[in-house]
Formats: C-alpha cells, structure tokens, sequence
C-alpha cells in the first residue's frame, strides 16, 4: 500500500471506518464517501458553528463553514474552516427531472472539507462532493483501492444510483415513491450497493417525498 494510502487507511481505522469500500481513485485521486466523513465527525465529536451565509441564490450557494474538534484537555480544541460553494452547471449538474438542492451541496462540500483538516487527511483524500468530476458520467479512469472493488463494479453502482435517482424524480406522489423504494427489485439493487451510496439514494428518496408535502399526510411508510 502506497504511504498515502497507509496514512488515510490508518486514519479511517482509528474512527472505525475500513479502507476498503470507502475510498476508491478518480484519476489518480483518492475519494471518499460524504456518509462516511459524517460517521467520522459523529465519532471524532466535531461541532460545527452556525455556517455564514456568502452567497445565495436560485442556482448558486457558498457557505463559510467552520468546524470544532474537541483537545484531550481544556483548551485544546482545533478549529478550522473552509469554503463550500455549488453553482448549477459549473461545479454542480443536474439532469432531466432531477432537482438542484444548492445549499444542501455547498452545506457538503464546506464540512466535508473542514473534517478532512480537523483529520489532518485534508490534501490526501477529497470528498464525493468536493467536484462535480468525481460523480456521474466522468469516470472513465477510475482505479479501485480494493482488490474486492473493481472499476467496473464502481461503474455499475454509480449508472444504478443515477437510475433510481431519476426512478425517484419521475414519481409524483408519496405513494409512488414510497411504492418504488420498497418493491423488491429497488431493495434488491440497493443491497448490492456501497453503504455509503445506499444511504445517499434513500436521502434522495426522503428528500422527494419531503418536497411532495412528507409527512404532512396519514400515509407515513418508510421509502426504504
């Protein structure tokens, strides 16, 4: 394993989380899941101020977002900050039906940042949601880090992550979506996914039903 590797494999190590499946390669960059780095603040304890608002509009957001790692004793805690920002069909693309959650990106992008340097992996790894190039149709030269993980493996996922998504758009109703994400076949393609990705498609999910009006009606299923 090359020292990079190491170091990040270490670091995951000591929140809990493996290397492998968590971390694969974009053209020589390593990447990581945004889900994971959530799992590592929750362990780590890091707190995040208030985010400061820089920008905000329809299509563009940019956030300031500072983030606090508690010290082993008083008075030691690490802060840090940083930047996260989306504009639609720049550094953030949006398809078809798909809707365009601007903040919630430029959220992502600003803490995932900001736990990479409290982690000191700032440099070394990136985010899913730190360039748009990471994601969707671009991945031509992926090389997994995992022997159990291949290229082509990653290929699948990501093209059946944009299907459901697109799935999740096209439904109309809470019912439907509710319908999609439990029928057998959804369940199915959502086991032979990643953690990290499964979890991103039924925060899609939640998010569209939000947007048709969840939970304000008697019909409360759970979309996965």
């Amino acid at each position: 394993m090359r020292t990079a590797d190491k170091q990040i494999a270490d670091t995951l190590v000591r929140y809990g989380e493996p290397f492998a499946g968590n971390v694969w390669r974009v053209q020589g960059t390593a990447v990581i899941y945004h889900k994971t780095l959530e799992r590592i603040a929750a362990q780590a304890g890091i707190r995040f101020d208030p985010p400061t608002i820089i920008r905000a509009e329809r299509d563009e957001a940019v956030v300031l977002v500072t983030g606090r790692l508690p010290g082993a004793k008083a008075g030691a805690e690490r802060v840090e900050w940083s930047i996260g920002e989306a504009l639609v069909n720049v550094n953030y693309r949006v398809s078809g039906k798909q809707a365009a959650y601007v903040y919630a990106m430029a959220e992502k992008r600003g803490k995932d940042r900001v736990i990479l340097k409290l982690i000191e992996l700032h440099g070394l790894v990136y985010s899913e949601e730190e360039a748009d190039e990471f994601r969707g149709g671009r991945l031509a030269e992926v090389q997994a880090v995992s022997e159990d993980f291949e290229a082509s493996a990653f290929d699948e996922v990501t093209e059946a992550e944009a299907d459901l998504k697109r799935a999740i758009d096209a439904a109309e109703t809470i019912n439907a979506v509710t319908d999609l994400m439990l029928a057998g076949e959804t369940q199915a393609i959502l086991g032979g996914m990643p953690q990290g990705t499964r979890d991103e498609v039924r925060d899609y999910a939640k998010a569209r039903l939000v947007a048709l009006g969840w939970p304000g009606t008697k019909d409360r299923r759970r979309a996965a």
